[in-house]
């Protein structure tokens, strides 16, 4: 071979080299984040903070992906083909009684933002909890977060598990056509979905979980919810990523404090609205309460997670939970002071 040509297969080679090295760092420089029905506008700080170009403003390359149940988000999430997930901040207890330590890291919500939904043909039949009994009800997934409130909400009328079928149905559309086509008598679910049956008179609010003062009533206390959570591993090894993270969170969630409902709308994805931007922007306003103003963890809202979820499963009652360790306020206290 000519020095000529052995030049040229050396360069070529190191090219090669240098393209994968590039490759690599591209490929660890990338956050993916599951969201747990990215078109739910309990987690409308995702797609909004993304919109609003508050990640490219941080420097990040986020990418969201969604997946219609919470607990599918937080098996991904797990299995390590993402980094971290928007979903309920309940997850965190509820896995570090299973011996897997995540955290939030921003706290979207301080309420569920969840509604207890009865198809209209039950009005009169079921007037409460209590009256679950016999009673089909939706809710995402079994084990996410609307299967533990429903249970919640059961065990405390005074019903045991086999008293009611929990069946898996989705949400949006798929929970629509399950009231429609008389799959469940009731059901837990979110906007836009709740306002577009309401509207329809296709269903009923029995239990209104969207505002701070309801869901106290509805739990005894409040109820911190949609977050962005991720393994405590990943968030100690990447404080720089996590921060940045917080940083554009945290200007959202401050952003959807000082806009209308419709001008948050104009920033969301047209298909979003499911074919009427007034209902979006009527189901955006009765949610808004939900939303923290700083990102921060309310100090009464883990004790009432954790007694809700110790309420009806065996293992978190039994478990020594460390709540300090199922989320941080540090990213978001450094964010505030920006």
């Amino acid at each position: 071979m000519s020095s000529i040509a052995r030049i040229l297969k050396y360069t070529a080679v190191a090219s090669a080299l240098a393209a994968c090295a590039m490759s690599t760092a591209q490929a660890a420089d990338k956050i993916t984040i599951m969201v747990g029905g990215i078109n739910k506008i309990i987690y409308l700080p995702a797609k909004l903070a993304d919109n609003l170009g508050y990640f490219k403003a941080e420097g990040l390359n986020v990418d969201l992906l969604s997946e219609p149940a919470g607990v599918n988000a937080e098996n991904e999430m797990l299995a390590g083909a993402v980094q971290g997930v928007v979903g309920f901040y309940d997850h965190s207890i509820d896995l570090q009684a299973k011996g897997k330590n995540v955290e939030s890291i921003v706290q979207f919500s301080q309420a569920p933002g969840e509604v207890e939904v009865i198809a209209a043909k039950q009005e009169g039949k079921i007037k409460g909890p209590a009256d679950f009994k016999g009673k089909t009800l939706g809710v995402t997934g079994l084990g996410s977060s609307t299967d533990f409130l429903t249970q919640y909400m059961a065990f405390v009328a005074g019903l045991k598990h086999g008293d009611y079928t929990i069946l898996p149905v989705g949400a949006g559309n798929t929970f629509i056509a399950s009231i429609q086509q008389n799959r469940i008598d009731a059901g837990m679910t979110t906007d836009p979905t709740v306002t577009q049956l309401v509207a329809s008179g296709q269903g009923k609010v029995l239990v209104d979980m969207r505002t701070p003062a309801d869901t106290e009533k509805a739990l005894g206390g409040l109820y911190p919810a949609a977050s962005l959570y991720m393994p405590n591993a990943w968030v100690d090894s990447h404080k720089a990523e996590a921060q940045k993270l917080a940083n554009a969170f945290v200007k959202t969630m401050k952003y959807i404090h000082t806009h209308s409902a419709e001008e948050i709308a104009d920033k969301m994805p047209k298909d979003y609205y499911a074919g009427n931007k007034d209902l979006y922007i009527k189901a955006l306003k009765a949610s808004m309460p939900m939303f923290t103003a700083d990102g921060r963890m309310p100090e009464n809202g883990p004790p009432t997670v954790l007694k809700v979820l110790s309420t009806f499963k065996p293992q978190v009652k039994a478990a020594h939970i460390d709540l300090s360790k199922t989320y941080t306020t540090a990213f978001v206290d450094a964010a505030n002071k920006k």
